[in-house]
């Protein structure tokens, strides 16, 4: 048995139905609860807006955040190698005799600000394809 839709429906229920569609109140909203829907919508959006402030727009020249924390990590990542070499050139020297190398710079929790081919030239190694 075919679905029958309102499209095949008989020439009756359409008028039933054109006829009750007339007779139908446009709104059944009562106006005051509609005003508090919109109200009580408004201060949620306000307390949102507040707890969840929206990003500052990001300049066409300036990178992404995240690629702010992806650059921020390498650098943190260069210092640390950077480091690392330092020690392990130094535990060499002591072990085979030779001159102490130079004292390392303090150690910072605060990533570097010195550039990275700056690091890479002390370090003396070669681009590690940043």
């Amino acid at each position: 048995m075919p679905v029958k839709t309102r499209e095949m429906a008989s020439p009756g229920f359409h008028r039933a139905l054109a006829a009750h569609q007339a007779a139908a109140p446009v709104s059944r909203v009562d106006p005051t609860m509609a005003e508090a829907v919109e109200r009580q919508a408004r201060a949620m959006r306000e307390l949102r807006l507040r707890a969840f402030p929206e990003p500052e727009p990001v300049a066409e020249d300036q990178p992404a955040p995240i690629e702010q924390a992806r650059t921020e990590r390498r650098r943190q990542a260069d210092a640390s190698r950077a480091a690392a070499l330092y020690r392990a050139r130094a535990e060499r020297a002591q072990r085979t005799g030779a001159g102490r190398p130079p004292a390392p710079a303090p150690h910072r929790t605060a990533a570097p600000t010195i550039p990275v081919s700056a690091v890479k030239a002390r370090v003396g190694t070669a681009a590690t394809g940043l």
